[in-house]
């Protein structure tokens, strides 16, 4: 039918038009990030679907082996293998984590290679964590922003389900149960 528009037409009262005109809403121009500045870490389990994420001012090796804390903590003990795939960031690979893998041999760093982030199952989750926490949303501290993240990570908590990787399953028709028939040709 196409697209259509409310219009009154002659002889009917439907429309009034001495109605004061609507104004579009006015939203400031944001150029800038306003020097807002910090760094999330973050941690995911792709089988149950929990996150954890963590903000912090600087990207450091003194966070980062914090966060490795925070994670040591946050995962049961009574996981035997904990695989960390992380990327070639130099603050990964510094003698202080090196240290932390030392004293926790449950933790395993694997690094994966430039230029393939979609190996890591983790990116997906950011680009969800970008959207709950950041988007459409204008922030002036950074307190904000990482109030924001704790929200959505929270949130994403509370609704968690297995991660699977790849793209979603189109809708399919359903199969049928039972053993497939051969064919039957038609004689003419």
């Amino acid at each position: 039918m196409g697209p259509q528009k409310a219009t009154s037409h002659p002889g009917q009262q439907l429309v009034r038009p001495a109605a004061p005109k609507a104004e579009r809403a006015r939203q400031e121009i944001d150029y800038g990030r306003r020097d807002v500045a910090g760094y999330v870490f973050g941690a995911f389990q792709p089988a149950t679907g929990a996150a954890l994420a963590q903000s912090y001012h600087h990207r450091t090796t003194t966070n980062w082996v914090d966060f490795l804390s925070a994670v040591e903590a946050w995962i049961t003990p009574a996981t035997e293998r904990i695989s960390a795939v992380v990327d070639n960031l130099n603050t990964h690979s510094a003698p202080d984590v090196l240290l932390f893998s030392l004293l926790h041999p449950r933790w395993e760093f694997v690094f994966q290679p430039k230029y393939a982030a979609y190996l890591n199952l983790i990116e997906p989750w950011w680009k969800i964590l970008r959207s709950l926490a950041l988007k459409g949303r204008r922030f002036e501290t950074w307190a904000e922003i990482a109030q924001a993240i704790e929200r959505a990570t929270a949130y994403w908590n509370q609704h968690k389900h297995p991660f699977i990787w790849g793209r979603r399953r189109r809708h399919r028709p359903p199969r049928r149960l039972g053993v497939a028939a051969v064919p039957v040709l038609s004689r003419i």
